[in-house]
């Protein structure tokens, strides 16, 4: 086969599935390449559908990757509004919801995650016309219209996505409570320190904020509308809109149903390489051995995306580029700018650099002495600092990093490696 033949379908328009079509061609991907992507619109950041796109500061357009022209110029083709039924490997075909197949060379999975639903009584038959999840544009722009001063707004799920709508709404003038089953907000992805300030200031925000709450059933009215949400321990609370945050689960029923290796994601190698020689995953559909933290991981988060989009791109190319990327994300609520890296299960030791009170500070997670996690409240430069040193699994003495009087680069510089 003529190289400038080969085909590369990469199934998935998000951030994973852009980066890795435009990557491939930079890296030297001669032959076709063409994106598919379920929705209508051109592919757009996720991340301020939460935030500036739901508060009205931000436009559609504003969201886009990139630039339809940008896809032209790539010799990318971009088709929207296209659902895969089925991937055939021995045929090296994916088969299309209209019953059409496109041919394969090499095929990329960019499949992301579906919003976990909420199984509580009530919910039988259709779903409510006020009872929201948020992954998509038009989910943001249904609750964008549903939400509005005055209204009673539950929030089911107290993660970044649940925290980041109940910071939004209350902007928006709603009133706000948020229902969380763990004893405390953010209780997978952070501490209990990074937990207690959050909640502290949503509560100072004006939101209703309640852990350990459970949801027994969903109230209706005649129109079908959500009327009430009844909690476990019997109290009844009236809500206009309802909005259910309570995690994601990886979207790999293509590559389950193909036989694909899938363990809670498609697993995927350093490379972002399958069970399958001839196909690749990014994103937040896969899971990958990290040998920064020795165990398994699925990383929900635009960074490790694009990270598992790059090295997929080099293995195509025959440019081998590991993923070895230590996991990063971030969360703006209020005034406040979350950036966290590493993962901090596992510490056994928390040290906090700065001051809860001005809202500026830096949450230290160290095990046996070694930093493996970090979370940095509106302080940039040392979250970029703390990267480096989680990276090189530093050795860190506690009494220093919580010393401000000694500055962090030159704390983290003479730190010995683990």
């Amino acid at each position: 086969m003529d190289h400038t033949e080969e085909t590369l379908i990469v199934i998935g328009a998000g951030h994973a599935g852009v980066e890795l079509a435009f990557a491939a061609r930079q890296q030297g991907w001669a032959g076709p390449i063409v994106l598919l992507g379920e929705e209508p619109h051109l592919p757009y950041h996720r991340p301020p559908l939460s935030k500036a796109f739901l508060c009205g500061t931000a436009d559609a357009a504003s969201l886009a990757l990139r630039q339809a022209t940008a896809f032209d110029t790539a010799a990318i083709t971009l088709r929207l509004g296209t659902k895969v039924r089925a991937i055939d490997r021995a045929a090296h075909e994916v088969l299309l919801a209209d019953g059409s197949a496109l041919a394969y060379t090499r095929l990329a999975l960019c499949t992301g995650g579906r919003a976990r639903a909420l199984d509580v009584p009530g919910l039988e038959g259709a779903p409510p016309p006020n009872l929201f999840s948020l992954r998509t544009q038009a989910d943001a722009l249904a609750i964008a219209g549903a939400v509005r001063e005055g209204a009673r707004v539950v929030i089911i799920g107290a993660g970044y996505v649940g925290l980041e709508v109940a910071a939004s709404a209350r902007k928006l003038g709603a009133g706000v409570t948020v229902l969380e089953s763990q004893p405390r907000v953010l209780a997978r992805v952070t501490g209990a320190t990074l937990s207690s300030f959050y909640e502290s200031v949503h509560r100072e925000a004006g939101v209703d904020l309640r852990t350990n709450a459970s949801v027994r059933a969903i109230e209706r009215d005649a129109t079908g509308a959500v009327s009430a949400v009844l909690c476990g321990d019997g109290e009844r609370l009236p809500a206009d809109v309802v909005i259910v945050g309570i995690g994601m689960l990886a979207d790999t029923a293509l590559a389950e149903a193909a036989g694909l290796r899938v363990e809670g994601g498609i697993v995927v190698d350093a490379h972002s390489l399958t069970s399958d020689p001839h196909i690749v995953a990014a994103g937040d559909c896969t899971v990958h051995d990290s040998a920064l933290y020795g165990r398994r991981v699925r990383l929900e988060s635009v960074p490790n995306a694009l990270e598992q989009a790059r090295s997929a791109a080099g293995w195509l190319c025959g440019k081998p580029r590991p993923n070895h990327a230590v996991p990063w994300f971030w969360s703006d609520q209020y005034d406040l700018k979350l950036q966290m890296t590493g993962l901090a299960d596992g510490h056994d030791q928390c040290v906090v650099r700065g001051s809860f009170v001005d809202h500026s500070f830096c949450a230290f997670y160290l095990r046996e002495g070694r930093l493996i996690a970090v979370d940095a409240v509106n302080r940039p430069a040392d979250f970029m600092l703390a990267k480096k040193a989680v990276a090189a699994g530093v050795q860190a003495d506690p009494r220093a990093l919580a010393d401000t009087g000694i500055p962090l680069k030159e704390l983290l510089a003479t730190a010995a490696p683990a």
